[in-house]
């Protein structure tokens, strides 16, 4: 971590909100997992299981006016459900379901406008330039607005995200870096892409406050995004922040889980799977005294119930089935 950051501490109401949230991401995203090899969505899905704690520390105390762009894995539920979003209607889009957020035609580009969530894209490093220009929305407002941008490892070899933090760190916008870095994209290794082992090194080429955290970690992740978004709201300009978390499947299902041309060893996935971030966290709360074993018992279980009811809406909900004129009403030319 940036020695020239302050450190947060976080509440005992804090440490229970990022608990609960961790466990409803983990099973909102095993629930996503096994719909899609049922059969049940459209479109295909990007597994988060292994790399759910930065979503949840990053979007667990964002205000409902701040600017959000989740990351793709998981396609953003994590991300989203810590900050408040319902997402009834972002499985019923991924059901094709006309009570979709997009009424069914759009799978995982999904837009929540109303929660300050506009878009998301199979474009890599899609998220930069709206990125910066929210951000400079939001300094002319002069309301303590937050943009949080998160994305992976590989988005930043694209120019748009240099460009980027060079303009947020000229114009001092109040826009958060949020890197997720598994060291993977699809099946290159970062190593291969990133000529230094941190991705945040290139925040210093511009001046840029930047730390790096243990992304299995939701509490260390959350004590980052805290220290940054508190600079944001202040006016103090761009962070960056660097996640380093794992991905303990393949990129998305039905791809092979290779690593360049090799698939990918047991020893590396069980040496992955010793920090789990469920289980790293559920013994931090229990070692200090934050929760108790039954109330761990009821988070997951009103976890499983609230994804029931979410399936529920879904799957009684009508296929979508729009007019040629619906269609065409959302497409714009240039």
């Amino acid at each position: 971590m940036n020695t020239a950051l302050k450190t947060t501490t976080l509440s005992h109401e804090q440490k229970v909100k990022l608990f609960t949230n961790l466990v409803r991401g983990n099973h909102y995203d095993k629930m996503m997992y096994r719909r899609m090899m049922q059969g049940k969505l459209i479109g295909f899905y990007h597994p988060a299981e292994g790399g759910v704690a930065p979503g949840v520390g990053a979007c667990s105390f964002l205000n409902q006016d701040d600017n959000l762009n989740p990351h793709h894995r998981g396609h953003g539920i994590i991300h989203m459900i810590s900050k408040g979003v319902d997402v009834r209607t972002f499985l019923a889009e991924h059901t094709g379901k006309d009570t979709g957020c997009c009424k069914g035609r759009s799978a995982w580009h999904f837009s929540y406008p109303e929660h300050k969530v506009y878009q998301q894209s199979g474009f890599i490093g899609h998220n930069f330039a709206p990125t910066v220009g929210w951000g400079w929305a939001a300094k002319r407002r002069g309301k303590g607005q937050v943009v949080m941008n998160c994305s992976g490892d590989g988005s930043y070899g694209e120019g748009r995200a240099h460009e980027s933090l060079l303009m947020a760190q000229n114009w001092k916008l109040p826009v958060i870096f949020f890197c997720e870095n598994n060291s993977m994209a699809i099946f290159a290794s970062a190593e291969e892409m990133h000529p230094l082992p941190d991705i945040s090194s290139l925040a210093q080429g511009f001046g840029m406050p930047a730390m790096v955290v243990d992304g299995q970690d939701v509490f260390a992740v959350a004590e980052a995004a805290l220290v940054a978004i508190d600079r944001a709201r202040r006016g103090e300009g761009p962070t960056f922040v660097e996640c380093k978390t794992q991905r303990f499947k393949e990129h998305d299902i039905g791809t092979p889980d290779l690593r360049g041309w090799e698939e990918r060893s047991d020893e590396e996935h069980q040496q992955m799977r010793n920090r789990e971030p469920v289980t790293l966290a559920t013994e931090k709360v229990l070692a200090d005294d934050v929760l108790t074993q039954l109330q761990i018992e009821d988070i997951h279980e009103a976890a499983l119930r609230e994804i029931e009811e979410v399936e529920a809406f879904a799957d009684n909900s009508e296929i979508a089935n729009p007019t040629e004129e619906e269609l065409m009403a959302a497409v714009f030319a240039d």
